[in-house]
């Protein structure tokens, strides 16, 4: 099937001559063969989002399909890769053709053909394996040892399997199926706008931890479930994703740079393979887990939207190996812009502020993709990916279509707050704004794990933090000291709350990660404190007093302390000299 070209419009052509095509179909556009996808589909007519820049093409140049929807290759090598927007290595271009752009109708595979893995099998001949089911092991980097997967729709009994060094491309095991015999290689293929199988979706019970205070105590996360970060520009939303991608017990990260700025991007390409971390005794660079895709604002829009769509398909090939994966999106309102802006080309009928009306279908979609689940294959394994995705509003509104939108789908919302930047409170996290819909869910979790009086804590340190804002507005009018005693300690409380316990230091060694019984402990010994305050109000001790306590200087030093020490020494030390103190004063 060949057609020719009759308009141009930017990324989206139009072509005659396609009968017999499909949609999301790709096909090579002009002479130069320039990759594209077809979007829409009238007779014989077909409209195409191209993938590359379209300066120079003419109507009249031909345009082929190539019977297959666009779809990336899973198998090993992607890790420590960084591609675009529909997989194109831009570490293998850049060798290959010796530019740091990609030039227009190149085509270099998105895994490494040259390279020979040691593949060690799992299963013996004669065994029966389903879809799903791991036939052998391929260790990719340190953390992480790739799994070969029976491809989905491959059942029955192997009658051949190796073990050594193969290319992606070699086949390692023979399948006897129903309909006669199958090969399968380390390389699989799946296309990108079609979620991949799994058994069962699984509840949202555990909790992802990120060592982050604000998020984890205050507004959690749990594994397989999703979250917005929206804010202002300055606010910390890539530091934040940065420390997500660092810290969080997920075992792979995708990150996808999805409309970003090229210095944004540089600084992930620059700081991930030099960034080490303890994982129990083990020392791992983050790099060896990470895939990044980079769709910076500068290169073609089309691709940026299909980023999204790219890295969702790749954490869900992990996923299925039972892996736990953190997809980031930084961030989705430059995804949407470009789906506004090919909108907008097609002519189709704008919605509210020029986004397309099936902006808020489009997002969710995306977001549904994520979940804990049980994997396909006979092992039931569990995998999940869960999805952080940030938001750029405008000015900060957040009633703007993209950031309203999300927040309809997501159950996690992070809000960054300019004002909290400014005054160099990080993670600027604001706590009235922000809220978690999974803090019931993974209640269970943190009591065994940490204490069974966690989610009393929690509940009571949130109501003191919106009880400061509402004395604040009367602190303003005629100062502190017109307060009754109580409600001064309130504030006292308060503000240890803000900067001993939500204020976090990303560049200090310590408090960079802070791991969930140390945070329990934190809060219990703010709150403890908070008690015994209130105790000796009522005995008639002057707020003066109980503020100038010496004890309060340990408060604000614990988040520096060493987290076994910590946790297992210096926290029952301050609670017993809180009590000690506090109950002495008259």
């Amino acid at each position: 099937m060949a057609g020719r070209i009759i308009k141009i419009a930017g990324p989206v052509v139009m072509a005659e001559g396609m009968k017999g095509s499909q949609m999301y179909e790709v096909v090579k556009v002009g002479e130069e063969k320039l990759t594209g996808e077809i979007i829409q589909l009238r007779d014989d007519k077909a409209v195409i989002q191209v993938y590359e820049d379209t300066t120079g093409v003419k109507p009249g140049e031909p345009v082929e399909g190539t019977g297959a929807p666009l779809s990336v290759e899973l198998g090993p090598g992607m890790l420590r890769a960084m591609y675009d927007g529909i997989q194109r290595p831009l570490t293998a271009i850049e060798e290959k053709t010796g530019s740091i752009f990609i030039p227009r109708g190149v085509d270099v595979p998105a895994l490494p053909r040259d390279i020979k893995w040691e593949f060690k099998p799992t299963v013996s001949e004669g065994d029966y394996v389903e879809e799903g089911d791991i036939i052998g092991l391929v260790p990719e980097t340190d953390p992480i040892t790739h799994k070969i997967l029976v491809p989905v729709g491959i059942k029955g009994k192997i009658i051949e399997i190796k073990e050594g060094k193969f290319t992606v491309e070699d086949t390692v095991a023979i399948v006897e199926t129903d309909d006669g015999e199958k090969e399968i290689k380390m390389m699989q293929k799946w296309p990108v706008r079609k979620g991949r199988p799994f058994k069962e979706k699984l509840p949202p019970k555990i909790p992802m931890i990120t060592g982050q205070r604000v998020e984890d105590t205050f507004f959690p996360l749990a594994k397989g479930g999703t979250a917005a970060i929206p804010g202002p520009f300055g606010s910390g939303k890539t530091v934040t994703q940065h420390q997500l991608a660092k810290w969080s017990d997920a075992d792979v990260v995708v990150y996808i740079g999805c409309g970003e700025r090229g210095n944004e991007m540089t600084e992930v390409i620059e700081e991930f393979p030099h960034i080490k971390y303890k994982k129990g005794d083990k020392e791992i660079i983050l790099m060896d887990r990470t895939v990044l895709i980079a769709n910076t604002s500068n290169m073609p829009v089309a691709a940026r939207e299909a980023s999204v769509y790219t890295g969702i398909t790749i954490a869900e090939y992990f996923r299925d190996m039972g892996y736990g994966v953190l997809l980031t999106a930084d961030s989705t309102s430059r995804w949407a812009e470009a789906m506004r802006e090919i909108s907008g080309r097609l002519e189709e009928m704008p919605g509210e502020e020029g986004y397309p009306a099936y902006l808020a279908s489009r997002l969710a979609q995306f977001y549904e993709r994520a979940g804990r689940v049980v994997c396909l294959g006979q092992d039931n394994r569990e995998g999940f990916v869960s999805i952080v995705g940030a938001v750029s509003p405008p000015g900060g509104d957040f009633s703007e279509p993209v950031t309203s939108n999300t927040l309809r789908i997501v159950k996690v919302f992070w809000a960054l707050d300019a004002n909290l930047a400014r005054r160099r409170h990080f993670p600027a996290i604001n706590w009235l704004m922000s809220y978690s819909l999974y803090v019931d869910d993974v209640t269970d979790w943190w009591k065994q794990n940490t204490g069974p009086d966690w989610r009393e804590l929690r509940d009571e340190a949130m109501s003191l933090l919106q009880k400061e804002a509402e004395l604040q507005e009367i602190v303003q009018l005629v100062g502190p000291d017109a307060l009754p005693d109580r409600e001064r300690v309130i504030l006292e409380v308060a503000r240890m709350l803000r900067e001993d316990f939500l204020q976090q230091d990303a560049f200090d060694e310590i408090d960079t990660y802070c791991p969930p019984m140390k945070q329990y402990l934190m809060l219990k010994i703010i709150m403890t404190f908070y008690h015994e305050a209130l105790k000796a109000v009522e005995r008639g001790v002057e707020p003066a007093k109980i503020l100038s306590v010496s004890v309060k200087q340990d408060i604000a030093k614990m988040k520096y302390m060493p987290h076994e020490e910590f946790i297992n020494v210096k926290a029952k030390e301050i609670i017993e000299k809180i009590k000690k103190e506090l109950s002495s004063l008259n």
